[in-house]
Formats: structure tokens, sequence, C-alpha cells
């Protein structure tokens, strides 16, 4: 949890550029990422150069080597270190050294087997002036990074101003969507957890920060922490400096080393992708279309269409092996759409696969970018069906405003998964609701009716509608029985009244006298 100091001292990073010329927050938060990354290879460097002298033993690896760059004639590496640059009093000195040196000397690392540096190989140092880079770096070095909690945060903090910016929020689904997301499927110790649009990187820290909260034991067994740290997580785009920043959020977050990588996941084949994944979790893009001759073979043979929202889908079940499982973000349209593609998936889920629920989210939850209507798809990839009922949640309120502002609607701990809410309050944020009932419904679930928020439908109900999925197909409105009275029944209702009304006044009077 950030501190209100914190997020000033985050604040006056921000404003540090803005102030100085760079207006673009995707740009800030990449040439943040960019110093972090240097600062990080310093902070590696000083780990190894400690363990050295605790075991008295020679360094293992160095990441700044010894003599000067540019074969000889250049700047000392020592000198690129953060801890000797940014204790530089002369601004041109630092700019210099930053911008000539640590920064071709940060590409360089792209042949290091390091994620993030092969991330970094085509980073662009883009701060205009020696002034803006001594204020950036002062306050950078001001920031708490020390623990994992508190870093992650601060620069989760910081994704979040691309999104209030009005700029590039496609590349935020809101945090505690996602939260509710990963909950729901619950990651365990051996998932192997994929995001074929990765973006920021937020499903996949989210999934992290779950095992690290459930399963502790991740960390403490040697098996199970390799696999945390080098084969649990798997992210594509083909944005690179989306790339960048989502490696950083995952650095920050303490995975050594995330699959991170550029990828067309509707263009390219996926013949090393195959059933590779064990968990999906995923807001692709959609509202698009494509030509056909772009779309990966493979896809068009689960499903012929152009829109991307219906091959996003088609590669989920391409990518997911047998009994894995998914969470992911549709465009309504997916769920009630007429055509032959449309319904054709909607089939192949119920019918093929095993759809496991379907949550109408609220109009709002992705605005101020869009206010398309989106419903979250949980399903599980079996090949042999496996449908018996589907679950259905009507989400109404996520505990935000649902306009342009999306301000909070109930306290900082009321809002989320987690929260504790009373009977009030869950007007205001359905998630934990959300969450409990998905844990009933196999159970409690299967009783309630189709009146009430959630309740499940048979699939052969579905089959009967043509496989669609939105939830008012399937609800049930309790009329309210309006009763016809005579204008004579009326007056003596009213006559009624004013006789218990003056029975009533005259004790009152009784009382007062």
């Amino acid at each position: 949890m950030l501190t209100g100091e914190i997020r000033s001292q985050v604040d006056a990073v921000w404003n540090a550029f803005w102030t100085g010329g760079i207006s673009n927050p995707l740009e800030v938060i990449e040439q943040i990422t960019y110093l972090l990354f240097l600062k990080r290879l310093d902070d590696l460097q000083t780990l190894e150069e400690n363990r050295a002298a605790r075991l008295k033993q020679p360094l293992e690896k160095r990441i700044f080597p010894k003599g000067k760059d540019r074969d000889g004639k250049g700047v000392a590496y020592e000198e690129m270190r953060w801890s000797r640059f940014s204790q530089l009093g002369a601004p041109a000195k630092m700019f210099e050294i930053v911008a000539d040196h640590a920064f071709p000397f940060m590409r360089g690392l792209g042949g290091e087997e390091s994620t993030y540096a092969k991330h970094m190989a085509d980073a662009r140092f883009t701060i205009p002036t020696p002034a803006l880079l001594v204020k950036v770096v002062d306050l950078i070095g001001k920031l708490p990074m020390e623990q994992r909690d508190t870093k992650g945060d601060i620069y989760e903090y910081m994704l979040g101003k691309i999104a209030t910016a009005g700029q590039n929020g496609q590349f935020r689904t809101p945090r505690h969507i996602i939260q509710l997301m990963v909950e729901l499927m619950a990651p365990g110790l051996k998932d192997v957890i994929c995001d074929p649009a990765c973006g920021s990187a937020g499903f996949l820290v989210a999934a992290s920060e779950y095992l690290r909260t459930h399963h502790p034991e991740v960390l403490r067994d040697a098996k199970l922490k390799k696999h945390f740290h080098q084969k649990a997580f798997h992210g594509f785009d083909f944005d690179s400096t989306m790339l960048r920043i989502g490696s950083m959020n995952m650095l920050l977050h303490g995975i050594e080393s995330p699959d991170i990588v550029y990828r067309d996941s509707l263009a390219q084949d996926h013949a090393g992708e195959v059933e590779k994944y064990s968990l999906v979790l995923a807001n692709p893009p959609f509202a698009g279309s494509l030509d056909h001759d772009t779309v990966a073979k493979d896809l068009q043979e689960i499903v012929k269409t152009k829109k991307t929202e219906l091959l996003f889908l088609a590669l989920f079940l391409r990518l997911l092996e047998n009994g894995g499982r998914a969470a992911v973000i549709v465009p309504d349209g997916v769920l009630f759409g007429s055509s032959n593609a449309h319904k054709q998936l909607r089939r192949i889920l119920v019918e093929d696969q095993k759809l496991d629920g379907v949550i109408s989210l609220p109009g709002g939850v992705f605005k101020p970018y869009a206010g398309v209507s989106t419903a979250i798809l949980l399903f599980t990839k079996t090949n042999s069906g496996g449908t018996d009922h589907v679950w259905f949640y009507d989400c109404q309120a996520d505990g935000w405003s649902l306009d342009d502002k999306r301000s909070p609607l109930l306290d900082e701990k009321k809002l989320g998964v987690d929260a504790r809410l009373s009977g009030d309050e869950h007007a205001k944020n359905n998630l934990p609701d959300i969450l409990k009932r998905w844990g009933e419904r196999d159970g409690k679930e299967r009783k309630r009716t189709r009146t009430e928020q959630s309740f499940c439908v048979p699939k052969a109900d579905i089959a009967a509608q043509g496989y669609d999925l939105s939830l008012n197909r399937y609800r049930e409105v309790v009329h309210a029985e309006v009763v016809h009275r005579s204008p004579r029944e009326i007056l003596a209702g009213l006559a009624q009244l004013e006789g218990t009304i003056q029975a009533e006044m005259k004790q009152l009077e009784q009382l007062l006298q």
C-alpha cells in the first residue's frame, strides 16, 4: 500500500517530465523504465560485490566490466553505474555519461539471456536537457525501491498514470478486474500461465502475487522456485515499448526471468505454442478486423472470421493444454452475435469444451476509453465436452462510478475482491460476492431462481437458444401486480386512512396533556 508521501514523490517525478517538455505519458514511463533498469543493473552488481566480499571470493559475474568503453578511449564502465553518476555534481557531465555511454552500454546487453536486456536493446534516450535528467535521477533516488511490494506498487501507480492521462489506456485493464479474474482461476504451483496480449503484464503480475500470497512454499522449494521464476509466466505483444514496460513491471514485482516476447499472436503460426499452457488470463484487443491473408492458418481451421475478438478465442483454445483453464474478457457481441463464426465458437465452447461461467460486467468498466459492454468468459479446455450448467452473474457495480471520472464509491479498504462489505455496500461493489458465489456454483447456486443476480442455466436450455450466452436471454423478470380499484373503493380507503390518522392524533394529544 502506497502512502500519500510516496504518491507525492512519484507525482513529482511525473511532473518533472511534463514541465521538462515530455508530455506523452507512454514516453514518460518508458524513460523512467530505462533509468530504473540502469539502477537495477547497479544494484545487481552491488549485491554480487557484497557476496564476494563476504565469502572472500572473486566476483562470479561482473555486469560493469573493468576498464573503459570504446576500446579504452571512452568513459570507465564504473562511471556508468547509477551509484556513481547520480552523485555527480555537474549536470552536463551526468548527461554525457548517461546519454552517450550508459545507454549504448545498456543496449549492448541485448545479447544477454535476460528478458529485460533483450527488450532494452532498442532503447532510445529522449530526456532533452541535463537539468531535467539531474532532477529526475534525484527524485527516483529518493523513492523507497528496496522492498519488492513497494517498488511494484510504485510502478503500478506510474502505469495508472498512463490511463488517467487519457492516452494508451487500452494497455491497462483495471487492476481490481484483473485481481477478480486471477482469484476466480486460483493459479496453482505448477501452472504455466499465458497472456497472449500482455501489454504491461498486469495479469501475469497479479498471478505472481496470488502465488506468493496463497502458496508461499513456491519460493521455499528449489524446484518450485525455479518454475516460478523461469517457466510459469509467458506474455506476448507486438509493441516493443509495451514489452519493455511489461518486463520491467515483472522485474519490479520480483520475477527474475519471465518469458515476455515479441509475437503477433494472431498472425504467426503457433506450432511451438500449441497446448503449452495450463492457464490463460487475457483482455485482448477487440473491435478490430484483419485480412484473411494475415491470419494464422491454424486459427482459421477453428473459425473462419476476420474479427479479432473471435480469433483470440480460437487462439486461447489453441494455446491451452487439455484441462487448461481460461478467464478472458470479451465484448458482449461475442455472446449473442448472429454470424456463423459467432455461433460456431459459442457452440464449440458449450459442446466441445466446458463452459463454466459468464460474468456480465457494467458498461462503464473501461471508461473513459470505451463504453462498450463486456463480459468475462470462464472455460476449461477438454476437447470432449463437459458443460453441464453454465453459471451467470450480473455484475452491476465494481466499486467505482461508471462515468468517465471512475471515482471510488467506497473507502479504499472496501474496494476490490477481498473487501468485507455490509448489505448496503454490496450494491456498490459486487466483486466479493462474485468470488463467493463462484465457489458455490456447483452447490447453492444451482438452486437460485433466474430472477436473482446469479443463477445457473442447463446446457440443454442454452443449446435450445442457439448457444446465445447473453444473461438477459435467460433472466426471468418479476412484474409487479397492478391492482385496479373503482373510484368508490379508493374513496373508502382514503376515508379509512383519515379515520386512522385522527385516532392517532387524539392519542398523541392525550399523551401530551
